[in-house]
């Protein structure tokens, strides 16, 4: 009777460990890492083709990857709809959108001061290897006027298509999703459906139940993080070897000391101010970061992103299906300030342009209020255009860095998820809102759990609070 009562007993903190998201994604960088290595020995086949392990790495990687953009339009779309919808459930809607608005600028005017202090004072231009460098034209060209041009809809699903002639001569038509127009849209839908009231309710509620869905698939998707993050590291380790990396190491430092001063003292210092607990911010919204650096990709993100800022952080659903979508599109101290900085910063000292006071007050302007022109997406290629055109520096600068790319916008992504779950926690604690039980919950290696909680949409909080959505029946959080 004892030994059966042995055998059926409370799972092993082995077992934890090895059911923990974290550890799984851990996991698979270090093979990864290890992987890319090995790759990198064996060496391409030929000037053209890589080797058989750097292909299969690059395969599961794309795959993964692919499958993230796959419901990236639905996702927005949906979300954008809901975000602007929900904020009907609480009375002070306005003053939330502000202060949310108003500490995505905050911390964005911190990130990018911090940056260009980084760019002066490391001087990463000056480091660069010239002679392994080349210069090249950006696959995409940021400005002012096109950024405003680019967010008036064409069509109603913010669907751009463009035609050239092909090898043969023939006419070949393309399609690709314009993220800013898509933005637009669905925020326009959003807003008309508040203004229609009661006659939009079918609509809302078929659009709750899209989003519901889309976010289930996207979460069988992240589930298996940790193979895409077996293949994009190590893709990445075969692909940008060493070589690569001396020739831009300084500016690479540069970076990532930035990105690691803002996460790792900027964050705790506005945590600590408002009262809360930094160990239990960083273990809450962990497990976050760590897909967004592996994704790089904040509206890949998103899912996972608002459920630790919810069920780990404790901030009220009506409240965060606002904030954490729009910070997925618009807040982005790693892609939109910090890494501008740097970068144009780099520019210019690699071709000997100084800087007077009024460029550097325009970077952090750029950096302020252009990052919505990121959107959300993989790469920062269109803000740092952004930045050189403004600053009337040579965009083949771009090319320069374009190299480590990949390497950067690890770090940049992990920063810009942790800022969009950070600013909504500020703000529901300013705003007395957050639930401080869920906040300061115990996180001791229990894995995830794919049950939601309570819908806040179902419990109007006309006070702003979460009144009955206070978790109580579903205190399982995310927690590593």
């Amino acid at each position: 009777m004892s030994r059966n009562s042995e055998t059926i007993t409370p799972p092993s903190r082995l077992r934890r460990w090895a059911s923990s998201f974290s550890l799984q994604v851990a996991a698979g960088l270090v093979l990864g890492v290890a992987a890319g290595l090995i790759a990198a020995g064996i060496g391409p086949v030929s000037d053209d083709e890589p080797n058989a392990l750097t292909t299969t790495l690059d395969t599961i990687g794309g795959a993964y990857v692919g499958l993230l953009k796959t419901a990236v339009i639905p996702l927005i779309v949906t979300a954008i709809i809901s975000s602007i919808t929900n904020l009907r459930h609480v009375s002070n809607a306005a003053r939330l959108a502000v202060q949310t608005l108003l500490w995505f600028a905050i911390t964005a005017f911190i990130a990018v001061s911090i940056g260009i202090a980084l760019g002066i004072t490391v001087q990463p231009g000056n480091h660069a290897v010239s002679g392994e460098l080349e210069e090249s034209a950006p696959y995409a060209v940021g400005s002012w006027w096109n950024f405003l041009i680019g967010l008036i809809p064409s069509n109603i699903l913010g669907l751009d298509v463009s035609a050239h002639a092909g090898a043969d001569g023939a006419i070949e038509a393309s399609a690709g999703f314009n993220v800013l127009q898509v933005i637009v849209v669905a925020a326009a839908i959003g807003i008309a459906a508040l203004k229609v009231g009661a006659k939009a309710e079918p609509f809302l509620t078929f659009n709750e139940s899209l989003l519901s869905i889309v976010l289930k698939a996207l979460w069988w998707i992240i589930r298996i993080a940790p193979i895409g993050t077996f293949g994009l590291i190590g893709h990445a380790v075969a692909a940008y070897g060493t070589p690569t990396l001396s020739a831009l190491l300084w500016f690479v430092v540069a970076i990532y000391a930035g990105l690691l001063i803002v996460l790792f003292v900027v964050y705790p210092i506005l945590v600590k101010s408002h009262g809360l607990s930094i160990k239990q911010y960083f273990s809450g919204v962990w497990p976050a970061v760590q897909l967004g650096f592996v994704s790089r990709s904040s509206i890949g993100t998103l899912p996972l992103t608002q459920r630790v800022t919810e069920r780990n952080l404790g901030v009220p659903r009506a409240y965060s299906a606002f904030a954490v979508p729009l910070g997925a599109t618009t807040k982005m101290d790693g892609c939109a300030a910090i890494y501008p900085a740097i970068a144009a910063i780099f520019v210019a000292q690699f071709y000997g342009i100084e800087l007077s006071i009024w460029q550097y007050v325009l970077i952090v302007v750029v950096s302020v209020v252009g990052s919505a022109a990121t959107a959300g997406t993989t790469g920062a290629v269109v803000m740092l255009t952004l930045t050189l055109s403004t600053l009337g520096l040579p965009l083949d600068g771009v090319g320069l860095l374009m190299a480590v790319d990949p390497i950067i916008d690890m770090g940049r992504t992990a920063l810009n998820v942790a800022g969009q779950a950070l600013v909504p926690t500020i703000v529901a604690k300013r705003e007395g809102i957050l639930d401080l039980d869920l906040y300061n919950a115990s996180r001791k290696g229990v894995p995830f759990s794919e049950s939601e909680p309570a819908d806040a949409a179902e419990h109007p909080a006309d006070t702003g609070q979460t009144t009955e959505t206070k978790h109580s029946a579903e205190k399982e959080t995310v927690r590593d």
